[in-house]
C-alpha cells in the first residue's frame, strides 16, 4: 500500500519521469516486467494442488460463476443506479475491476489462515486466473468500445494477451517440471519481484493519465468516489458468497473457499493486463484506480474475516456430528 502511495505521490509530481516514452522509458521496462511475473506465476502453480481439489464441483461453479457473472451484472446495477454521478472513465474501471479473475496468493494465504480448504482455494484462484487471461479481455473491450466510441482491436488485442499473459504462463510451467524445488527456494525474491512490477506498471500508468491531465480535470474527489466504490462491490459480494455458501449446504471450510475465491479480485494480472488492454488510453490511470483501491480494501476486511473463521472451534472440541462437517473433506449434502 506504501509502495502504491508512493508510486501515485511520483507520479504525481514528476509525470515526464515515468510516462510512456518519457526519460527513463518506463513503459519499456514494464513490457518486460509483464513477461517476467507471469513466467513467475506459471512456476509457481502446483498441477497437484489442482488436482486435489477438483471434486469439489458445485463449490468451483459458485466461485467462477461469483467471478465473472455475478460481478458484471452487479456493476451494471450500480451503473443504472449512480453512473450519471460517476466519471464515464471510473465507470469503465470499475467494470474492468468486475471483469477481472480472482487472486492467487491472498485467496490461499486468508483461506489457509481461516482453516478452510486450501486444495480448492489454489483450484478455484489458478482457474480463476486462467479464465480470465481470455474472457477478461473479451468483456472489457465491449464495454470499452461503448464508452471511448472506437474500437478495441480483439484480434491484435488477444495476440497480445498471448504473447504477454499466457506464453511466459506456460513457459513458467515448463520450468517448473525441472526446477520446481529452486523456484520454492527463491520464492521470497520472486515475491519481491512481482511486488515491484506491480509498482513499475502503477507508476508508468498514473505517470500517464496525469501528463495527460488526470487531477486537473478530476481532482481528489475521485479517490473518494473509488474509496466508496470499492466498499459497494466488496460488503455485498462478502455477504452474498457466504448466504449462498450455507444454503448450498457447504461445509466451513468449502464455506471459506467460496467467501474468499469468490469475492476477490486480482492487482497482481489486473494492472499488468490494464497496461495491455489500455495501452494508449489517458484514461488508463482512471482504469486501474478501482482496482488498487479494492485491493486495500478486500486485504483489510479478509484478514479480519479470515481471524473470526480461525477462531471457530476445533473439531474436536465439537460434537461428533458438527466436527464431521467442519473438515475439509467432509462430503457436500445432497
Amino acid at each position: 500500500m506504501l509502495g502504491m502511495l508512493a508510486a501515485v505521490l511520483l507520479a504525481s509530481a514528476w509525470p515526464d519521469l515515468g510516462r510512456s516514452g518519457g526519460l527513463v522509458h518506463a513503459d519499456q521496462l514494464g513490457n518486460i516486467g509483464i513477461f517476467v511475473i507471469f513466467f513467475l506465476h506459471g512456476t509457481g502453480l502446483s498441477s497437484e494442488s489442482l488436482l486435489h481439489g477438483a471434486s469439489r464441483w458445485r463449490l468451483h461453479l459458485l466461485v467462477q460463476l461469483c467471478t465473472f457473472a455475478l460481478f458484471p451484472l452487479w456493476w451494471l446495477l450500480l451503473k443504472t443506479l449512480l453512473g450519471s454521478m460517476v466519471p464515464p472513465e471510473l465507470v469503465l474501471g470499475f467494470f474492468y475491476l468486475a471483469v477481472l479473475p480472482s487472486t492467487v496468493s491472498s485467496s490461499v494465504a486468508m483461506t489457509a489462515l481461516a482453516r478452510g480448504n486450501v486444495a480448492a482455494a489454489v483450484l478455484n484462484a489458478s482457474l480463476s486466473t486462467l479464465i480470465g487471461a481470455v474472457l477478461t479481455p473479451l468483456l472489457a473491450s465491449l464495454v470499452f468500445t461503448g464508452a471511448n466510441g472506437q474500437g478495441m482491436a480483439l484480434g491484435h488485442t488477444m495476440l497480445k494477451i498471448a504473447q504477454m499473459l499466457l506464453l511466459p504462463f506456460a513457459l513458467g510451467q515448463i520450468a517448473r517440471l525441472f526446477a520446481a524445488a529452486f523456484f520454492k527456494k527463491i520464492k521470497p525474491i520472486t515475491t519481491l519481484v512481482d511486488r515491484g512490477v506491480i509498482l513499475l506498471l502503477v507508476w508508468c500508468s498514473f505517470s500517464d493519465s496525469v501528463a495527460d491531465g488526470l487531477w486537473r480535470n478530476h481532482g481528489w474527489g475521485l479517490l473518494a468516489m473509488t474509496l466508496v466504490g470499492a466498499a459497494l462491490f466488496l460488503f455485498p459480494m462478502l455477504w452474498f458468497t457466504r448466504r449462498v455458501a450455507r444454503a448450498m449446504g457447504f461445509p466451513v471450510a468449502d464455506e471459506i473457499v467460496a467467501v474468499f475465491c469468490g469475492s476477490k479480485k486480482t492487482l497482481a494480472s489486473g494492472v499488468p493486463m490494464a497496461r495491455l488492454l489500455f495501452a494508449g488510453s489517458p484514461a488508463l490511470g482512471i482504469v486501474v484506480l478501482p482496482i488498487m483501491a479494492y485491493h486495500q480494501l478486500q486485504l483489510f476486511v479478509c484478514s479480519w474475516l479470515a481471524r473470526r473463521y480461525a477462531a471457530r472451534p476445533q473439531p474436536s472440541e465439537l460434537p461428533s456430528e458438527l466436527a464431521a462437517e467442519t473438515q475439509p473433506g467432509a462430503a457436500q449434502p445432497g
